[in-house]
């Protein structure tokens, strides 16, 4: 039954029942009749095992009338609570990383400055001593102090404080203008030791205006029942999907989540992305609306389990960030999209197309605008629907795009309102309009919750191709199938394929493209071009680091970075700055490196291929309820995952927290395949090689090739891989660099690594801006290193561009894994011993940067006078609009005559067919004729002048006013 059950409820090999039924069979033919369930029984157990330990999937109806099923947010969560495997690694508080590297969202600024100090955990458990934070306590030297967040650092729990102090009289003052870490094994009594002992302090006054004696005891005290209180954070993302596998759309719009206080690397397996709900009717914003509902009765109503040590445990549930594609972004944060005026969903920049075209307006462009807060955004949608109210649409869209406010769920009610007012105008036409009004802002008032958009009423939220000819093509694809793959952690390259389909790549081709395109295109495209390639591979590279060692020389390359993709996309067309908001949207991944750490933490991804996850279930329905069936299918996944990982659940009303026995608990560890089959990902066991005793080998010991070495950063490398290695003779950083020659082994298990070695030159190459690697006096030259001195590879490229190669090789192409009659070019790499370091390759960046003298890798700003070169793009982009007002005013002449003539045609052929002929001495008037016709009359009378300068002026101005879409691709 359990493998049976498994097998029902496989992510990507999903079993419709009609096969199911097949599976039985066979089997029963095989000879296992006896143990082998019946289709009916076997579902029937799958229904009781979903009731006992399952996620319960519930019924929702949205506030505008549409029905969805919803998995339970808060039973995803408990059960990464209430398993062993994952509680141990959920981190509850944020954290000060002693190294001082931010690898986490833990150790970025939001949790540990920004946060709401409501939401996150409120309490310190010290052996059955609960310590909560705005509550007075005494530590044990007899000071007093009163924490307000819990940190933790050197992995012990610290008390974010503040001080108090005691006057003469023994009235205690808080001094709240600033904090001190106090570590929690100071802390000797709690509030309520305190009271007890009838030890609280009188307060001086200055701390009782502040209210802090209101805040104690922490009212979530009384939500805690005596228990251990945390706070879970999750990651919330929504799009639309097909629901389809084929090309046919199938629209639903679809939620998932990551649970935030789960590592990285945990969240980047597909095993720890957790559906939520789907609908094809209700959108993301209205499904979000019984999320929220959800969380926030966990809020007053903790959910208790049973934690690892046994004792119960509570925790509430809260919205750490939401990633989604840009548009769905505009969409549930108030933004009129990407297209408006105001074309940023994070700040207020924008204007009219004239206003951006100004030399003010275009340079404002490339930076940070006034943020766009919560505040500003519920301000303006409470004008709107004042002003829909009133019963006049067009005040409402005016007000729109002045500010870009625009919230698709607000909409909905914005257009009930306008609605009412006409009808109830309708109903009692003598009654006056202002009353009509007040009566509508007067339920809009008492129906707020239900109006304005639940992501902006949620605690903890909101923060042109160049056109190749066929022999650039090839030289192109050549070029890069000759790539160097080696320490970039990419799949193999398929150029072919790749240049066939060049307009409909996905995100892993292109981010093989970024790391190695620079290497490719030069003398195929223009420098202004190749700037931009050098410039994206640059910054992509930068938003790739897995975790930040300096975090202010991070921000100043990025800074430079984001600043030249801007500036060197600008020059190629000015108009895609103003038209694009993804380019101006960079400017903001400064202040979201500082809020949420590296912001590969936050890549929509992993979400984006859980779809795949989706379109199995969505295939397998009956459509009749794609959203139950969906649903429940994705819930009976979510509860063999807890059952496979040893997760515990609560039987009955008894509440006896039971678990699966271990032949299910072991059955993965057992099964590596089954890991894969579920999504989960286990941690690699290999280690870097161990030689204690490498100064102690005998010359005439035998010694084995090995085929690779595991480096300090568990790289594989492999000979002909480059690393950087430990020496006493380094001259970099305490490394060597080099090229792995041979892998070597004796008996005692002693490894050594044999290295060609090659050094970095004191500048950067000239064209490409990498650094350089060359041999010492042209000499080959090499060292020995035990293996674990190895301390990671990177990604090197020949220098073609100097050596000057050429795709000179010619050999039988391969097809079908066997070499055809056809053949096929190649390049051949000149004798020129020079490489390029490539600081465009994702894998090991942070590494690589922390290695290689820092003005070897500093990000170059491309425009020193930044606002001298917008000021010159304003210019062109003023003078693209005054050419393609003229072809507009031009195009319009155009088809008032074509319509003129068209008329004058139609009206003679009238006259024709109403006389039967034509008038004497005159020829019938056609199409072909009247132009000539029109030239005649125009040398006799021409048209004024200042009546076409006028229609071009109005046309003109309407081009500046209302065109939004001239600039896009």
């Amino acid at each position: 039954m359990f493998l049976l059950d498994t097998l029902d409820n496989l992510p990507r090999l999903r079993i419709s029942s009609s096969l199911m039924r097949v599976f039985l069979w066979v089997l029963k033919e095989a000879g296992c009749r006896e143990t082998i369930p019946s289709f009916d029984y076997l579902r029937r157990v799958q229904k009781e095992v979903r009731a006992q330990c399952g996620i319960p999937t519930v019924l929702c109806k949205s506030v505008q009338g549409n029905v969805f099923f919803m998995n339970s947010p808060t039973a995803i969560i408990a059960k990464d609570w209430a398993n062993p495997t994952t509680r141990k690694l959920i981190h509850v508080y944020p954290e000060i990383p002693e190294d001082g590297i931010i690898r986490e969202v833990w150790h970025a600024q939001k949790w540990r400055k920004n946060m709401d100090l409501d939401i996150l955990s409120p309490m310190y458990d010290a052996g059955g001593t609960h310590y909560f934070v705005n509550e007075i306590a005494r530590l044990h030297d007899g000071n007093f102090a009163v924490p307000i967040r819990w940190v933790k650092f050197r992995s012990k729990v610290y008390a974010d404080a503040f001080c108090v102090s005691l006057d003469d009289e023994g009235n205690a003052t808080i001094h709240d203008g600033e904090t001190k870490l106090i570590c929690s094994e100071d802390l000797a009594q709690n509030y309520y030791d305190l009271e007890h002992a009838g030890e609280i302090p009188n307060w001086a006054a200055l701390s009782i205006q502040a209210g802090h004696p209101d805040r104690m005891p922490n009212p979530k005290r009384a939500i805690a029942a005596g228990r251990p209180l945390y706070s879970s954070f999750i990651n919330y993302f929504g799009d639309d999907v097909s629901g389809n596998r084929t090309k046919s759309w199938n629209k639903h719009w679809n939620a998932y989540m990551t649970h935030a206080n789960l590592p990285r690397q945990l969240l980047q397996q597909e095993f720890h992305i957790h559906f939520i709900s789907t609908s094809p009717n209700a959108s993301v914003s209205e499904q979000f609306c019984e999320f929220k509902t959800a969380l926030e009765v966990a809020h007053t109503e903790p959910v208790e389990l049973k934690d690892e040590s046994g004792e119960a445990t509570r925790f509430c549930l809260y919205v750490n960030s939401g990633p989604s594609d840009n548009p769905m972004q505009s969409e549930i944060s108030g933004h009129i999209g990407g297209k408006g005026n105001c074309l940023c969903r994070k700040c207020r920049v924008g204007g009219t197309q004239a206003e951006k075209a100004t030399n003010e307006g275009y340079h404002a462009i490339f930076e940070a605008g006034e943020p766009r807060t919560k505040e500003y955004i519920l301000e303006e949608l409470e004008k709107q629907v004042k002003l829909a109210c009133s019963g006049v649409s067009k005040h409402v869209k005016d007000k729109q795009t002045e500010t870009g406010v625009k919230d698709i769920y607000t909409q909905y009610w914005i257009d009930e309102l306008i609605a009412r007012f006409k009808e109830m105008k309708k109903d009692e036409p003598n009654r006056p309009a202002d009353a009509i009004q007040a009566e509508l802002v007067q339920w809009a008032v008492e129906n707020r919750e239900k109006i304005y958009g639940p992501f902006l009423t949620m605690k903890g939220t909101m923060s042109g191709s160049a056109r190749w000819s066929a022999e650039n093509k090839k030289t192109y694809s050549t070029r890069l199938q000759s790539t160097n793959t080696d320490g970039l952690s990419i799949h193999a390259i398929r150029s072919n394929y790749i240049m066939q389909y060049a307009g409909s790549l996905i995100g892993r081709q292109f981010k093989t493209l970024a790391q190695t395109n620079i290497f490719h295109v030069h003398g195929l495209v223009s420098d202004n071009e190749f700037q931009g390639w050098k410039a994206a591979g640059e910054l992509s590279a930068l938003l790739w680091f897995p975790e930040i060692r300096d975090l202010a020389e991070y921000r100043r390359d990025l800074r430079v970075a984001v600043a030249n993709v801007l500036d060197i996309f600008a020059t190629i067309d000015p108009s895609k700055i103003v038209a694009k908001v993804k380019y101006h949207l960079l400017i903001h991944t400064d202040e979201d490196v500082v809020q949420f750490g590296p912001l590969i933490g936050l890549a929509t991804e992993l979400f984006e291929s859980f779809n795949a996850v989706f379109r199995y279930c969505s295939i397998l329905s009956n459509h009749l309820a794609p959203s139950r069936d969906i649903a429940i299918q994705l819930a009976d996944q979510e509860g063999l995952k807890h059952r496979l990982t040893g997760g515990w659940w609560s039987s009955g009303s008894d509440a006896n927290w039971q678990r699966a026995g271990p032949g299910v608990r072991n059955f993965m560890a057992d099964h590596p395949i089954l890991q894969r089959l579920v999504g989960w990902t286990e941690k690699k066991s290999s280690k870097h090689a161990h030689a204690s005793n490498y100064g102690l080998y005998s010359p005439a010991s035998v010694w084995k090739k090995c085929i690779h070495v595991i480096s300090e950063s568990l790289d594989e490398c492999f000979v002909g891989s480059w690393v950087f290695a430990k020496s006493a003779v380094a001259t970099v950083s305490g490394s060597i660099s080099g090229r792995i020659s041979d892998i070597l082994a004796d008996s005692t298990g002693m490894v050594l690594v044999v290295l060609e070695l090659f050094q970095i030159c004191s500048s950067r190459d000239e064209v490409y801006g990498m650094p350089v690697l060359v041999r010492r006096h042209s000499e080959v030259e090499f060292s020995i290193v035990p293996g674990k001195n190895i301390k990671f590879k990177f990604n090197v490229q020949h220098d073609c561009c100097s050596a000057e190669c050429e795709a000179t090789g010619v050999r039988m192409r391969m097809q079908e894994r066997v070499q055809s009659d056809q053949t096929e070019n190649y390049i051949i790499h000149n004798n020129l011993d020079r490489f390029l370091i490539n600081t465009h390759a994702f894998h090991n960046a942070h590494l690589l940067r922390a290695t290689l003298p820092r003005d070897l890798v500093a990000s170059i700003p491309l425009f020193t006078e930044r606002r001298a070169k917008h000021d010159e793009l304003a210019a062109q982009l003023r003078e693209t609009l005054s050419t393609r007002k003229a072809a507009a005013a031009a195009k319009k002449r155009k088809r008032e005559t074509s319509e003129e003539e068209e008329e004058s045609c139609t009206e003679t052929a009238r006259f024709q067919d109403d006389f039967g002929g034509t008038l004497d001495g005159c020829e019938p008037i056609t199409p072909s004729n009247h132009s000539d016709r029109k030239a005649k009359a125009a040398e006799v009378g021409p048209e004024s002048e200042d009546e076409l300068s006028s229609d071009d002026q109005e046309e003109s101005d309407d081009f500046l006013d209302n065109s939004e879409d001239d600039f896009s691709d």
